[in-house]
């Protein structure tokens, strides 16, 4: 079959979970238009909503020691983010989880960043076999998801920190201009899936894993009133131009790539989806790039067909945590092997469809993210 390329990005047909509309343009680019419409990126409109928001967590946490929390992971874009807070002249408390995977960058990053910014630092850390447990059971399970339990975890991290500090802002540090949005057939996951995927494939108990229940995630967004802000979302940002800055004042370290960072994210990157799934997921911030016209859809492509660097030492790593031996290991990433999606666990998707006219409200509110309402509370489009 032909492949169809995006007009406005380098996503194709070949992606599962992407499709075009008439005139040749992806939904990955119609939602990102949709999230440029709604926060005005760089404009007045946008600047004058993000001001009015920091005024708004100013007057909300003034009898508070923190007025706002910014998650931090040692990344570029967290890191950033803390540092405009102060210069936006909030109170933050950054809030980290530790799924004891961290690099030494990035845990060398945190400690710097914190530092500079003259902020407290609260760290909720799982403990590491049962850490380790979750990230096999998800290798065990054939699906492309293996990071998801530290996203998951980070979220509810965040929410349970606002009630125990009794803050009600969340900042984030995520950009749509610069990252992109992906494809919800390639990476689709909630707390429901952790769990069910565990009890099938884990040999330990989830005692200290803060695994986000639906129970929970409505508690948080209607009991403690938590509301999530990203702000990059407001303003023009750039990856680079913010990495070179924290370079430059902070000693910040660069890691060498998109969610690298952490070792457990970088071998869902550059080794076990590319390798068992044929997932390249450079698509997102190239796509992102071209979208912004700060690179040709020709030199995305070039970039994008490039071999995939791990890190030299990444599956050595992978192997001792995780006690496989070397024939398991080359079994569970063969990409002949056995392959599963989300679609064959448990997992709260029909739930978020049925609610999805309160989630649009919650997303209008800031009490859930606008990306969530978009990718988990509609039905999977298909190629």
């Amino acid at each position: 079959m032909e492949v169809q390329i995006c007009k406005t990005c380098i996503f194709d047909s070949s992606v599962k979970g992407v499709s075009f509309n008439s005139e040749g343009i992806c939904n990955l680019c119609e939602q990102t238009s949709q999230l440029t419409n709604i926060y005005k990126p760089g404009k007045p409109e946008g600047l004058n909503a993000l001001n009015s928001i920091i005024s708004q967590i100013k007057d909300s946490g003034k009898d508070n020691k923190y007025d706002c929390i910014v998650g931090v992971s040692g990344g570029n874009d967290s890191s950033y983010l803390l540092c405009k807070a102060i210069e936006w002249g909030l109170r933050p408390l950054a809030v980290h989880y530790d799924n004891t995977w961290n690099t030494a960058i990035s845990t060398e990053n945190i400690r710097k960043i914190t530092q500079y910014c003259n902020v407290d630092l609260y760290t909720y850390v799982i403990d590491n076999k049962e850490a380790d447990d979750i990230f096999r059971s998800f290798l065990l399970a054939g699906v492309p998801e293996f990071d998801a339990s530290t996203d998951i975890a980070f979220a509810q991290v965040l929410r349970d920190a606002c009630a125990k500090f009794k803050i009600k802002y969340v900042l984030e540090g995520h950009s749509f201009q610069e990252e992109g949005l992906s494809p919800q057939s390639n990476n689709y996951f909630d707390g429901k899936y952790i769990e069910d995927i565990h009890s099938k494939y884990g040999r330990k108990p989830m005692k200290t894993y803060p695994n986000m229940t639906f129970y929970k995630f409505i508690k948080s967004i209607l009991f403690h009133n938590v509301i999530f802000i990203r702000p990059l979302w407001y303003i023009n940002y750039s990856k680079k131009e913010a990495r070179d800055w924290l370079i430059e004042n902070t000693g910040w370290q660069y890691y060498g790539g998109h969610h690298l960072e952490n070792r457990s994210c970088a071998f869902l990157h550059t080794v076990y989806n590319p390798v068992k799934f044929s997932i390249d997921m450079r698509n997102l911030t190239l796509a992102a790039l071209v979208r912004s016209g700060k690179m040709t859809q020709k030199e995305a492509l070039e970039l994008y067909s490039t071999p995939i660097v791990p890190q030299e030492d990444l599956v050595s790593y992978i192997k001792k945590r995780l006690e496989l031996s070397d024939e398991e290991y080359t079994q569970l990433l063969d990409p002949k092997g056995v392959k599963r999606s989300w679609k064959d666990f448990k997992t709260y998707k029909k739930r978020f469809e049925l609610w999805r006219p309160f989630f649009k409200i919650m997303a209008d509110k800031n009490k859930v993210p606008m990306s969530f309402y978009l990718k988990y509370c509609f039905p999977m489009k298909t190629n």
